[in-house]
């Protein structure tokens, strides 16, 4: 079992920066991949981000390609999301999840943590 606990959304304007971070506690949350998701309202669920269990390989989607980073501290157990040169279309609610490996496929993910509000005002 692996708990996830987001924190750092809320409010920015269009071409500001956020930092989400997401604590994994567990006997095993250190040999899971973790990964960030987000839901517009009115859309699915959408894969954004996802690092290894070592840090050494992350993947994102295109949208965000060149504006997010992710990268995970296994001494605090923490990941986290940087979000640079935010646009309105990011505008969502945010979801950090774990997953036995790193990947973009939300059914791969096991364990989620509640969602994190972002608002990006133009």
């Amino acid at each position: 079992q692996v708990t996830l606990v987001p924190s750092g959304g809320g409010l920015v304007q269009a071409g500001g920066s956020l930092r989400l971070s997401c604590v994994a506690s567990g006997r095993m949350s250190s040999s899971y991949a973790l990964g960030w998701f987000r839901q517009k309202p009115g859309y699915e669920r959408e894969f954004v981000a996802t690092i290894d269990r070592n840090g050494a390989y992350t993947d994102y989607a295109d949208s965000v390609k060149g504006r997010f980073t992710i990268s995970r501290d296994t001494a605090k157990s923490t990941v986290y999301l940087q979000m640079n040169s935010l646009q309105s279309e990011d505008t969502a609610v945010y979801y950090c999840a774990a997953a036995p490996w790193a990947n973009r496929d939300i059914m791969k993910y096991e364990f989620w943590g509640q969602g994190t509000q972002v608002t990006v005002s133009s």
